[in-house]
């Protein structure tokens, strides 16, 4: 039997989280998508709370029909990967959670200001 994964990706906007999620896994989502309209991204700070529910349902969806996902947001904060281990747990995935760096001085795709990737850096927190 094969085992079944959960791959939770965390970085930085830019960090290459999105092109990692698509080469390891068929099965991909992050909150980024629901802001895709007519294949242009529209990014509204107003909804990112139902951003991250349609992420979270979307990877729940994937999960109960026996999918391997990459979920690829920030993850700053470990609290907000729990939720996802939940849903781990409830349909027997294993979870794995990669940090993705970057290291080839990429910028964001969604035009994320210096100021806020500043002060996501300072909220990332890593627990070993």
């Amino acid at each position: 039997m094969a085992i079944k994964q959960l791959i939770l990706l965390r970085g930085l906007p830019g960090s290459g989280k999105s092109t990692l999620a698509k080469l390891i896994c068929n099965q991909h989502v992050e909150a980024d998508m629901y802001f895709i309209q007519d294949g242009e991204y529209k990014f509204d700070a107003t909804k990112l709370k139902q951003a991250h529910e349609w992420c979270h349902n979307k990877t729940e969806e994937w999960l109960k029909t026996g999918y391997n996902v990459a979920v690829s947001n920030t993850f700053t904060q470990e609290w907000e990967m729990m939720p996802y281990f939940a849903l781990a747990k409830q349909y027997g995935y294993m979870v794995q959670s990669l940090i993705v760096e970057n290291r080839h001085n990429g910028e964001s795709e969604h035009n994320v200001p210096q100021e806020t990737l500043n002060k996501m850096k300072t909220r990332f927190e890593i627990k070993l």
